[in-house]
């Protein structure tokens, strides 16, 4: 309940610096949100009120910083493949990671380009849209690993949450795929988590308050 305010109170906080200078930058709404626990579809509801009440959002790339919990946002230049400590893989999910360091990262205007195929029902399109995206995953899941989850498992219902960005990416909106992205591979892991790895069923935003304890411990 404490963070629920929490979150209203940003939002609200938002609102307020957007009304007084006319728009927002997707950097400030990132910085702002991203400790938050939110799904996808509560971020998209509050772009799409900040659009209806007249407040614009400048697209300025993707954000570093999470400004609430000090959290890296994802940067898909500087994302590192390397294997978590302690965590034992064989030699088939090394050459996964081996082949996914392989492929070519997109720019921004590749990234519009592709997206407006997939608007078109373009298959190809979408493939390498995710596929680029790939190590995004990889990043996000190793800070589960400990969790209940097999680092495997983990990359495949992260994958499973980047299909989804995929097919909801936005490009209008002006901001990097691979911070939109990141809401849906954080929440399909961690919905993952809730559902699979706990013997007695604890709701999504529980299991995140957990993680997030387990970090500060």
């Amino acid at each position: 309940m404490k963070e629920e305010q929490s979150r209203i109170d940003a939002v609200k906080a938002l609102i307020e610096r957007g009304k007084q200078k006319g728009s927002l930058s997707y950097q400030e709404i990132m910085d702002t949100l991203q400790g938050f626990d939110m799904t996808p579809e509560q971020i998209d509801s509050i772009y799409e009120h900040f659009g209806a009440i007249g407040i614009e959002i400048n697209p300025d790339g993707a954000g570093k910083t999470d400004s609430k919990n000090g959290e890296a946002v994802e940067d898909d230049t500087e994302i590192d493949l390397s294997v978590p400590e302690g965590v034992a893989i064989d030699d088939p999910v090394r050459m996964y990671l081996k082949e996914i360091g392989r492929i070519p990262l997109l720019t921004a205007e590749e990234e519009v380009e592709l997206a407006k195929r997939i608007e078109q029902g373009d298959e190809e399109a979408k493939r390498r849209l995710a596929e680029a995206n790939l190590r995004l995953v990889v990043s996000i899941a190793k800070r589960y690993v400990g969790r209940g989850m097999l680092f495997l498992d983990l990359i495949q219902e992260g994958n499973l949450g980047l299909i989804k960005a995929v097919e909801k990416f936005d490009y209008r909106k002006g901001f990097k795929f691979s911070t939109y992205a990141t809401w849906w591979i954080r929440q399909a892991i961690t919905r993952a988590i809730a559902d699979q790895a706990r013997t007695i069923r604890i709701p999504v935003h529980m299991v995140e308050t957990i993680n997030k304890l387990v970090r500060v411990n």
